[in-house]
Formats: structure tokens, C-alpha cells, sequence
């Protein structure tokens, strides 16, 4: 099965990490390296920050 691709940009994803203190398991390893815990966060926050600007817009 292909992957899908990601919507999410490199950019934002890297700024999510650094906020939550494991961007040097990125740097070390790449996405690959860090918990499925993390990643988990890193949408949890992105949803945060969209419904943020979504409410803000309205």
C-alpha cells in the first residue's frame, strides 16, 4: 500500500517539535526516530493551533 502524503508542512511540524522539546530526536534520527506518544502530540497541537486561527478568523 502507497503511503499517503503528508498535508501537513515539514515547517510546521519542525516548530511543533521544537515547542514540545524533541526536535533533537529529529535532527538525530529524522521523523522515523521519535514515539508514536510524540507524534500523536504533534497533531494534537496542529488541530489546536488550526481551530485557534479558524476562531480568530470568524
Amino acid at each position: 500500500m502507497a503511503r499517503r502524503r503528508g498535508i501537513m508542512s515539514d515547517r510546521l511540524k519542525e516548530e511543533i517539535a521544537k515547542e514540545l522539546g524533541f526536535y533533537n530526536v529529529v535532527e538525530k534520527e529524522g521523523w522515523g526516530g521519535i514515539r508514536a506518544k510524540d507524534a500523536g502530540n504533534i497533531v494534537k497541537r496542529a488541530v489546536e493551533i488550526a481551530q485557534t486561527k479558524l476562531t480568530n478568523n470568524n
